[in-house]
């Protein structure tokens, strides 16, 4: 067996969060090892997923200060200037603009691969991240003088703290015996690059349809991303349109507001779950990223809640070394943990109860979506708390 002892953290997952952890960590005088299963080749180039992820000025900030900002080529980054959404049929729509919270946008929408690629050059180059792929973890065991991985080859790892960054369905936290309220939206979202004959101005548009919800994403030119959310036994009908057919009914639902449509990219579909971790720490151990919290994407909150969940946790480390003590130790652990719930929980059920509401066709549900709708428009005061949420403004 080999045993390394030469790190003071290990990060589980080189995925954005891990990644954005290593960093975080890093510039604190903190050395991690992040092992990964997937082959490093695949993190440095990762494919095009059809995800498109939105930044929070919060999460740009963090993104800058870790340096994978400055590594995203700019064609790549579109400014959300406004969002609006619709219910069924209504003409009545709910505006979202960043100016009611004094900014030119509510932020920025950014492809998936690009920030993950972003984040693995930035932490290939940070003095104290090295990097394990193609390496599978079975074991994790701990005690008062630090924490355990074993890989399926064999190999020992060990070293003060351990963190998972490993997806929502986390293995290694259920290894450290943590349970997780899950929630099976029974829906899929299928995501493709659509381009457009209108310009979009920016706008993103959340359709929530009876039968399905439709978000346009707007990226720069006349492209957007295409969200249609719909019950997972639908998806096999819808993927196997045709491009013009599909198309044709993106832009019905729509009302053609973009004008001619036309698929600019594949089509690919990701089962909606959503993950609330019982609790986000225990001794000698800590979750980052969807491990802790994995949020329907609806309110576009999941990957800004995991750069929040680093920039707190790795304060509070940086705050014990500074201290010269264990990074193990229960009290930094315990405030990150605490922090994190406030930020997080109140979110992830408000945005859990929208998505039930928003996607009951039923009579009734109907005519409760339609009066919240037309009770928000009727309140500025609530328009600008929601896009300040958005911004992310404010918070740190």
């Amino acid at each position: 067996m080999n045993e390394l002892h030469s790190t003071d953290l290990l990060i589980v997952g080189a995925g954005p969060a891990g990644l954005a952890l290593a960093l975080a960590l890093a510039q604190a005088g903190i050395a991690s090892r992040l092992i990964e299963q997937e082959p490093v080749a695949g993190l440095a180039s990762p494919p095009e997923d059809g995800r498109d992820i939105a930044l929070t000025h919060r999460s740009r900030r963090i993104l800058q200060k870790l340096g994978i900002w400055q590594r995203l080529p700019e064609a790549d980054i579109a400014p959300l200037r406004e969002a609006r959404v619709s219910n069924g049929g209504s003409p009545l729509v709910l505006p979202f603009d960043g100016r009611a919270d004094g900014h030119e946008a509510l932020g920025w929408l950014v492809p998936n691969h690009r920030l993950r690629a972003a984040a693995h050059a930035a932490a290939a180059e940070a003095p104290g991240v090295s990097l394990i792929g193609d390496c599978r973890i079975v074991g994790f065991d701990r005690d008062a003088r630090g924490a355990t991985l074993q890989a399926a080859d064999g190999t020992r790892f060990t070293a003060p703290l351990v963190v998972a960054a490993d997806s929502r369905f986390s293995t290694l936290r259920r290894m450290a015996g943590i349970g997780a309220r899950m929630l099976d939206f029974g829906r899929t979202a299928l995501v493709c690059r659509m381009s457009h004959e209108a310009d979009h101005g920016g706008v993103a548009h959340e359709c929530f349809r009876y039968g399905n919800t439709l978000a346009m994403l707007p990226m720069n030119g006349r492209h957007s991303s295409a969200v249609v959310t719909l019950r997972s036994d639908l998806v096999a009908e819808w993927q196997g349109l045709s491009d013009a057919d599909f198309a044709g009914r993106i832009q019905e639902q729509l009302g053609s507001r973009l004008g001619a449509m036309a698929v600019a990219g594949a089509r690919h579909a990701y089962p909606l779950v959503g993950v609330y971790a019982s609790r986000f720490a225990g001794p000698r151990f800590a979750l980052v990223g969807d491990s802790a919290v994995g949020m329907h994407p609806v309110t576009a909150h999941g990957y800004n809640f995991g750069l929040y969940g680093v920039e707190v946790l790795a304060a509070e480390l940086a705050r014990a070394r500074r201290l010269c003590r264990d990074l193990g130790e229960e009290a930094p652990l315990r405030a990150y943990e605490r922090e994190h719930r406030r930020t997080t929980l109140p979110i992830y059920l408000g945005t859990n109860a929208i998505v039930q509401l928003f996607t009951d066709d039923r009579g009734p549900a109907r005519l409760l979506r339609g009066a919240v709708l037309r009770a928000a428009k009727g309140m500025p005061p609530l328009q600008a708390l929601i896009a300040r949420q958005l911004t992310g403004a404010g918070a740190r």
